[in-house]
């Protein structure tokens, strides 16, 4: 994880250096992006058409940009309005969909890399509307918004595609998104407005939101008690995350007054026996052990339950410019959905 974090971030010689057997594969699949997304918007492909109105959203980087959390926000917002939302995601690793069905208990969530197929599946179990989750780049489905997300965070990374960088398509690939948001964790306000007029630059007329993903609490993760925020204020912390980006999870509760040591995992890191004793040996030096609900999904079951639980941390969202465009956006998704039930 840091060799990663170091290589795609660095700017010293070291790392440069580093990437330059990088930059071929990396071209290559750049180009291949490229001639994918034409194939489709020259005609020559064409995406399938689900059975109900259909909202994706993905994102141009390897994972970070907060793309789960606003999934998982427009699914509440749909059955808010008394919809049922059926969220269809590919599954990978087995934690996203159940944070998906947690953070929204009335969707209908299915976990099936055939879009098509797990789109009929959610529509036969009583969905009217899809979000599908990280679907940005799956160009065979089609759908009636297309929202990117972009870190304002990804500011930092080297402009390569993978594997010399983390971009999995360059900047222009915004140029199919309807509407781009842009989330920052750690990042000012200031880096995610630059972002945000650098992705207008693409995306001409179209919309461009920012919202800001904060630690709005922390739960236990097998009672549920609640920490206050006055209780991480000064305590000495153990983060473990599991996540494409740990250190903002790191920085997020720093930013809470506490005092913080890391123990980063890759992405949806399948945790051993020897890594679950390494986080409860860390954390008897700590006042608290604190992770991510994506890691919760893994360790509740097989954490010790003679030692301290962990503190989940909860995201909230705080929309900082946008915020009404997007709700417009996703009204008008549902609008023929809304006229044929009344």
């Amino acid at each position: 994880m840091l060799m990663t974090r170091w290589l795609w971030a660095g700017r010293s010689l070291p790392a440069r250096i580093a990437r330059l057997p990088l930059i071929p594969p990396s071209l290559l699949v750049r180009g291949l992006a490229a001639a994918r997304a034409r194939a489709y918007r020259s005609c020559l492909m064409h995406p399938e058409a689900l059975p109900l109105p259909t909202v994706a959203v993905g994102n141009l980087t390897v994972g970070g940009s907060g793309k789960t959390p606003i999934a998982s926000w427009i699914a509440r917002y749909y059955s808010s309005k008394g919809h049922t939302p059926g969220i269809v995601l590919r599954g990978y690793g087995g934690d996203e969909g159940t944070v998906h069905r947690n953070s929204v208990p009335g969707a209908v969530v299915i976990e099936d890399p055939d879009r098509l197929r797990g789109a009929k599946e959610a529509a036969s179990l009583g969905a009217d509307v899809l979000v599908l989750d990280d679907a940005y780049q799956r160009l065979d489905v089609d759908r009636d918004l297309n929202i990117a997300v972009v870190s304002a965070e990804s500011g930092r990374a080297v402009s390569w595609t993978l594997p010399a960088g983390p971009w999995r398509e360059g900047w222009k690939a915004l140029g199919r998104a309807d509407l781009v948001i842009v989330t920052r964790k750690r990042a000012r306000f200031r880096a995610a407005t630059r972002i945000a007029e650098r992705a207008k630059h693409v995306v001409n007329h179209r919309p461009v939101a920012i919202v800001r993903l904060g630690i709005s609490q922390f739960r236990g993760m097998l009672s549920g008690v609640v920490l206050g925020t006055d209780e991480i204020d000064g305590a000495n912390l153990v983060a473990g995350a599991g996540i494409a980006d740990p250190h903002t999870f790191a920085v997020q509760c720093r930013a809470m007054g506490a005092q913080v040591s890391l123990l980063a995992w890759g992405d949806h890191h399948q945790f051993s026996d020897r890594d679950i004793r390494r986080l409860v040996h860390a954390g008897r030096k700590a006042d608290y052990v604190v992770i991510t609900e994506k890691d919760a999904v893994k360790l509740r079951d097989c954490w010790p339950r003679h030692r301290p639980e962990p503190f989940v941390a909860s995201l909230d969202l705080t929309w900082e410019r946008g915020g009404d465009t997007v709700r417009s956006c996703l009204d008008a998704v549902v609008a023929g959905v809304e006229e044929l039930v009344s």
